[in-house]
């Protein structure tokens, strides 16, 4: 049974996206990853119910498997070679070349694969993160059929690319529950690089000059978090004997030398979670179709890096190493908190806050308390469902505006009622409480109650971040309101995965206590952690988390009592002073020639602009990476 649930979870999806490649007629192929998805949900519940484990697969053809993936790496890195040498990357094809002869060294010279030991280890964080892989990622996956279509419409192609598209979207979910259920770490290094592949052929997808570019500045990066992760395997084998995930870890806190390739894989994990200097390919990956964005930033790429910080964790507790991570990732949530004041492009909002997002659970990671670590895991639940449905949601309404400014979408639920309801929804479980990003950070902010530096760090920026996402809300909500608004169009497919993340989202916060004492507690009983459970310290929660949830309802019914009272309402144009012509939208302008009125938030260009911080970020962002590392050498 549990060989089955793990073929299905992990080799499943590549099955999937090879059909996906190869059958060509478009309902069959919507019809596998309709499937797919179905299975892996399930599949998922299904294998929470044996945890916690630890398993070793039979020989796969009567070859170990050791050789299976010895043979799939050579051929994955091989391939990201060519890709290096296509697009004349020197750093590229010299990372790839590192790891190829590094990679087979280590495994034909060094490595005793007579030792036996569990491949696969899964404890609740390990199926927490299957759960949300298998069913935040197949949701995306859905959404993207009709997305899709209506994609390549507009690009006018004559042959359709859906079916590379669908097959590295699929491939990516397999690849990271590989990851995630992985005991040995060099079967753990290789689903890493399969994510890195997945995403350059993502990224890349429309092929236009942008695309390529900022694909291969994410090829390079990750392949830089790649060659960091092979050095920190040799290391941890020279000084510990054993690739074993959980052997390097039982002995508890760690010092000396063993440090160093603890802090090369939180390296990797902060390249791969786009961690301040390494920002650019995250935000660059914006260029890909929107569930590409989706996929990567909340289910599955980007977790990678903060799911191996969080898995390490009581190997590095109370040491340097610890104490710089957490500054490091207060500081990214801070940078990029403020950057994404001064954006006006709705996906490199949910770009910057997603990676200060991450920020936050590498800052928690490295606080390294039964607190902090219980705010990580849970940030990375909430985190998943919300920005998911944001990015989903702006896709929708990019393809029916034509445009992701926030300005654009002034006074959008006259257009699209549903989609910005929803989205307006969204945005509220980011900051608002009872739901359950905010209860995540408040936890974190408790955590922090005794890292004075940390916790201003990560209290200014979440006063930024409530900042920006108020803002949008606020323009998404604007006049006009005494208009009809007509029912939004909406397909089935594009509807369903909405609906199910925005109610994911809401009623997984309202059981954030049952949540921590069923899934997060369990973790927290190993024997490096002394279990407080900071607000949620009973299953009812020392905060007030009920009352809030009455309060909050009370006045969204009010709301809604509002809204309708307004619609009645008479309208009248803006006060212009006189000045005004006819038309009341306009007024009079030089030569007597009238001018339209239009209206804009302020987005403290001169203070948060990108390009003024940007450059000044990496710098201070750099040199904290290079304390973090240089600490543990």
């Amino acid at each position: 049974m549990l060989n089955t649930l793990l073929f299905i979870l992990i080799l499943g999806p590549f099955i999937a996206a090879a059909l996906c490649y190869f059958v060509r007629i478009s309902h069959i192929r919507s019809f596998i990853v309709l499937a797919m998805g179905c299975l892996l949900a399930v599949t998922s519940i299904l294998l929470f119910t044996k945890a916690p484990f630890s398993h070793t697969p039979p020989p796969l053809l009567n070859i170990p498997i050791h050789w299976w993936i010895i043979w799939g790496d050579d051929g994955l890195l091989l391939t990201m070679l060519y890709y290096g040498f296509k697009h004349r990357h020197l750093f590229t094809k010299i990372l790839i070349i590192f790891q190829i002869v590094a990679l087979d060294y280590f495994e034909l010279f060094m490595v005793d694969h007579s030792k036996t030991f569990p491949l696969f280890f899964a404890d609740n964080l390990s199926l927490i993160m299957v759960l949300i892989i298998s069913i935040v990622g197949p949701l995306i996956c859905v959404f993207a059929i009709p997305y899709m279509n209506k994609h390549e419409e507009h690009q006018g192609l004559k042959k359709s690319r859906q079916p590379k598209f669908f097959a590295f979207l699929v491939m990516i979910i397999g690849a990271m529950n590989g990851l995630v259920l992985s005991n040995n770490i060099i079967f753990m290094y290789v689903f890493f690089e399969v994510t890195t592949l997945g995403s350059f052929m993502l990224i890349s997808h429309d092929r236009t000059e942008t695309a390529l570019k900022n694909a291969v500045r994410a090829l390079w990066m990750n392949c830089l978090a790649g060659a960091a992760f092979i050095v920190a395997m040799i290391l941890a084998y020279i000084t510990q004997g054993t690739v074993d995930a959980q052997e390097l870890i039982r002995g508890g806190h760690m010092g000396g030398i063993m440090l160093t390739p603890l802090a090369l894989l939180c390296f990797a994990g902060m390249v791969k979670a786009a961690q301040i200097p390494f920002q650019s390919w995250l935000l660059g990956a914006m260029v890909a179709p929107t569930p590409t964005s989706a996929l990567l930033h909340s289910s599955t790429m980007v977790k990678a890096g903060a799911y191996i910080a969080l898995r390490f964790a009581p190997g590095y507790a109370g040491t340097f190493l610890s104490q710089s991570l957490a500054v490091c990732g207060a500081f990214t949530f801070l940078a990029t908190s403020a950057m994404a004041v001064s954006q006006s492009n709705g996906k490199k909002v949910l770009a910057y806050s997603t990676i200060g997002n991450l920020g936050l659970i590498f800052a928690c990671a490295g606080i390294n308390t039964p607190e902090a670590i219980t705010a990580g895991i849970l940030l990375i639940i909430f985190h998943a469902f919300s920005k998911a449905l944001l990015f989903l949601c702006v896709g929708d309404i990019e393809q029916h505006i034509g445009s992701r400014d926030i300005e654009v979408m002034r006074g959008l639920y006259a257009k699209m009622p549903r989609t910005t309801l929803i989205a307006i929804l969204g945005m509220v479980t980011m900051m608002l409480p009872p739901f359950g990003v905010l209860l995540s950070k408040w936890m974190a902010l408790e955590a922090a109650s005794k890292h004075l530096f940390v916790m201003v760090l990560l209290a200014v920026g979440s006063a930024l971040m409530v900042m920006y996402w108020a803002r949008w809300a606020g323009i998404l909500l604007s006049a006009p309101y005494g208009s009809h608004v007509e029912p939004e169009r909406q397909g089935v497919l594009t509807r369903l995965p909405l609906l199910a993340l925005v109610g994911g989202a809401v009623v997984l916060s309202l059981c954030a206590p049952l949540l921590y004492s069923n899934l997060v507690a369990p973790i927290l009983s190993a024997p490096s952690f002394s279990v407080r459970a900071g607000i949620f310290e009973n299953p009812t929660g020392a905060f007030l988390l009920y009352p809030v949830i009455l309060v909050l309802a009370l006045g969204f019914i009010y709301a809604v009592y509002a809204a309708k009272k307004a619609q009645k309402a008479r309208t009248s144009g803006p006060y212009l002073c006189g000045a005004q012509t006819t038309d009341p939208e306009s007024f009079e302008g030089p030569m007597r020639k009238p001018v339209a009125v239009s209206s804009g938030a302020y987005y403290f260009e001169s203070i948060f602009g990108e390009q003024r911080l940007t450059v000044w970020f990496n710098v201070c962002g750099g040199m904290l990476v290079a304390l973090l590392i240089g600490g543990a050498l």
